[in-house]
């Protein structure tokens, strides 16, 4: 897999995270757990793909 398609791949996964992020924002009583962990994650691949760009 080369730079570029890996970088697309992280962004894909990075959008996903985004949209589960604020689908549980906007229940009720969101899980306050899962979004912390989703938020993480999404931190995470934020910083791999920074990483890589540098």
């Amino acid at each position: 897999m080369n730079l570029q398609s890996h970088l697309d791949a992280l962004k894909g996964r990075h959008a996903s995270l985004e949209s589960k992020i604020a689908d549980e924002d906007r229940r009720p009583q969101p899980d306050l757990a899962a979004l912390s962990r989703l938020k993480l994650e999404k931190l995470r691949l934020k910083e791999e793909m920074e990483r890589l760009k540098t």
